[in-house]
């Protein structure tokens, strides 16, 4: 029997999705609607730690050797607390730059046949009635999972802590972690590589430092401006780039369903994990796996197929989702860290997640 297949969302999760069930079921209709042009983005680079991309090489080595000899890597991380430097070994990453590992994804699924449509907008999911299945890879703000709230059970809360993402023309060495007192109240930047010449670098700051330094009422490039004067040292002077680089509140999305009929939840539509463990890519793309392992065990029945994968998977995911909630309320609490000598400070750093 033959499936179509709608995948909304033409991210990492979407685009591998219709990936690997076009090339294991050519005879399927896969077609992923993207709202976006195919080369728009937001964001600058994507990190992935040595356990995800060993997850990665183990579960699909031909996605891993595609995109690993592109990727930065490096084996230790810093941290830069009261102008001292402490080097943590052992913590080995990679990054890669967002746009460029989709499109990576984007050629791998159109190799194998999938049906890509950019700038389209499916507002409502009764517009793919047709589909058999309809995997929802369409992030934070899910067309599916919007109109189904209570079906999935959806919660939704937000912390604290406001943060900007932006970009530097500066390689860092490493995955490396910057905190600095300011007249306003202190700030972090969270800098690593992802080609021989760009980093991303995540400004984070408390609300009451926020507000004190006027951000409310700034615009995207006064913002650059301003995080590019405070952290001048660790930037040697270079401006920060922008790329919808508007100060938000992380959020925090659950949901207690995972599917409902014939609808299917994966990646920042299931769940969002706290940048700060570096696992939101490594986690929708491993979700896309166990999705297509479900439906390969149940190959007469969706419904079946996607119990399945909720229940094979959400363990797996809720372990993963504590460490990076514990780690968000440290970084929540990390102006009363800064109180501790540079040493204790690296520990109460590497201990925070609780792994």
């Amino acid at each position: 029997m033959t499936m179509r297949i709608a995948v909304l969302g033409g991210g990492p999760a979407g685009l591998y999705f219709a990936t690997l069930w076009k090339k294991r079921h050519p005879d399927d209709t896969v077609r992923v609607y993207e709202q976006n042009p195919s080369g728009a983005t937001w964001g600058f680079g994507v990190v992935f730690s040595d356990r995800a991309l060993e997850f990665l090489r183990e579960d699909d080595p031909e996605t891993h050797d595609l995109i690993a000899p592109r990727m930065e890597m490096w084996e230790d991380m810093n941290l830069f607390h009261r102008g001292e430097q402490v080097t943590i070994d052992g913590m080995g990453f990679s990054a890669i730059g967002r746009l460029e590992l989709l499109q990576l994804l984007q050629s791998r699924a159109n190799d194998v046949g999938a049906e890509l449509e950019f700038d389209r907008l499916i507002p409502f999911v009764t517009e793919l009635a047709d589909a058999d299945l309809i995997v929802a890879a369409d992030g934070l703000n899910s067309v599916v999972r919007r109109g189904f709230e209570g079906d999935f059970g959806m919660s939704l809360s937000y912390l604290t802590n406001k943060f900007a993402w932006y970009g530097v023309e500066k390689p860092f060495d490493t995955l490396s972690q910057t905190f600095i007192e300011t007249e306003f109240g202190p700030f972090n930047a969270h800098h690593y590589r992802y080609t021989p010449n760009m980093s991303t670098f995540l400004v984070e700051c408390g609300r009451e430092t926020w507000l004190n330094a006027g951000f409310a009422t700034m615009g995207e490039g006064e913002s650059a401006a301003l995080c590019a004067r405070l952290f001048a040292d660790t930037l040697d002077g270079k401006p920060l780039i922008t790329n919808k680089s508007n100060w938000r509140n992380f959020p925090l999305l659950w949901n207690d369903s995972w599917s409902h009929l014939n609808m299917v939840l994966v990646g920042d539509a299931l769940h969002t994990t706290h940048y700060s463990i570096g696992s939101g890519t490594r986690l929708a793309m491993e979700d896309v796996i166990a999705l297509v392992e479900a439906l390969e065990a149940e190959p007469a029945d969706v419904r079946a197929a996607l119990a399945r994968y909720e229940a094979d998977r959400r363990p797996i995911v809720e372990k993963l989702i504590a460490a990076a909630n514990t780690s968000a309320r440290w970084y929540e609490d990390f102006e009363d860290h800064m109180r501790l000598a540079p040493l204790e400070f690296a520990y109460a750093y590497i201990t925070r997640s609780g792994r």
